[in-house]
């Protein structure tokens, strides 16, 4: 598993498919001042990089940022518009028609790894792409102060007790916040009962109003209710305790889950994501690029202002990144097909590997690094 960098802390509906290539979108056009020298042959126009969520979510203001920094060390201009539907298969397909000449970015999240399992593309990743991950926004599980829950370990020994008990909220059916409170259940062994809310502020305020017995949803969305001491964070999802001062701490799940400790961190990742037969300068150009603005102050304290963590990865360290993520997420989808609430493609159908078997199977027959 490659290592992270740094220490910040930072529904699935096949209609929407459809609905999403109607959709409106919001450009935001970022330059810098005129004296700045571009970068020798690329780029010599705009780029436009197109989000695959809408306008002021968590993809859009990370990508939005990354595209600013850019553009103040660079001197180059991002044209940035919005492009939502299918959790993100409308915008692969449009970026995909596009020319492979660098001048058209997809800003994802999570490695758009649920538009394959869902049946949306059909593109593999790996070979289809080139990512540049810079951050991820990691889950969380949270229970009201008086709540009898003290440790993550209660809620395993009270779930083994009795079966589909006890409930959770999430940010909707088949949504990422639904899929890692999933994953955190399977590798506990544990049957929940997940209740789904529209987003995950909703999800967060069930919690505290005690409509279910957890909140799930994201340590962004947690941690002032922590702080104030209306939550207790029974588990998050990245590599380590986050430390909110006195005496409150956001235990990481690699404690009580040691297994769960290299797929970490879990949760919603960013990325520039551009189609694999670009040509290998401009890649390189943007991969320096990329690396440069995720290492700025200015993105550097967004992250750390809204408890993302900041993972930086590039060439093959993100391709395999990537492949584990969706093979996870495959994975999950169809041990819990029942809860997803659509079809779903197996992990046999799309050539994938268990998630205990994918160091043996990476790198698949047929790949290279393409930088």
């Amino acid at each position: 598993m490659a290592k992270t960098k740094g220490n910040a802390i930072a529904a699935i509906d096949r209609r929407t498919f459809l609905a999403g290539s109607a959709a409106t979108m919001a450009a935001l056009s970022i330059t810098i001042p005129a004296g700045k020298a571009r970068a020798a042959g690329y780029p010599e126009r705009a780029i436009t990089l197109v989000v695959m969520y809408g306008a002021g979510g968590g993809t859009d203001t990370i990508m939005r940022k990354l595209a600013e920094e850019m553009a103040n060390s660079r001197g180059w201009k991002i044209n940035v518009i919005n492009k939502p539907g299918a959790v993100g298969g409308v915008a692969t397909q449009y970026v995909h028609g596009q020319a492979s000449d660098g001048y058209t970015v997809l800003g994802g999240a999570n490695y758009n790894k649920f538009v394959r399992v869902m049946g949306h593309v059909d593109f593999v990743p790996w070979d289809e792409w080139v990512f540049f991950q810079a951050a991820t926004a990691n889950a969380s599980w949270s229970v009201p102060v008086d709540s009898p829950f003290k440790t993550f370990d209660d809620v395993v020994a009270a779930a083994k007790a009795d079966p589909g008990k006890i409930t959770i909220s999430t940010s909707g059916t088949g949504g990422l916040w639904h899929e890692l409170a999933l994953i955190v259940g399977s590798f506990a062994d544990i049957s929940l009962k997940y209740v789904p809310y529209k987003g995950g502020k909703a999800a967060t305020l069930a919690g505290l109003q005690g409509e279910v017995d957890i909140a799930g949803g994201g340590v962004h969305e947690h941690v002032d209710l922590v702080r104030a001491g209306k939550l207790r964070c029974l588990q998050q999802t990245s590599t380590a305790d986050i430390d909110l001062g006195d005496g409150k701490v956001m235990p990481t799940i690699g404690g009580p889950l040691p297994a769960i400790k290299p797929f970490l961190p879990i949760g919603g990742t960013y990325n520039f994501i551009m189609k694999r037969d670009t040509p290998t300068e401009v890649l390189e150009e943007v991969s320096k690029a990329f690396v440069e603005a995720a290492n700025s102050d200015g993105f550097q304290d967004m992250v750390k202002s809204k408890f993302f963590q900041t993972d930086i990865r590039t060439g093959e360290e993100a391709d395999k990144r990537a492949a584990l993520l969706e093979v996870v997420t495959v994975d999950t989808f169809n041990k819990f097909s029942d809860q997803i609430g659509a079809d779903v493609v197996t992990a046999e159908d799309l050539g994938l590997p268990k998630p205990a078997d994918f160091e043996a199977w990476w790198p698949p027959a047929g790949y290279k690094p393409r930088i």
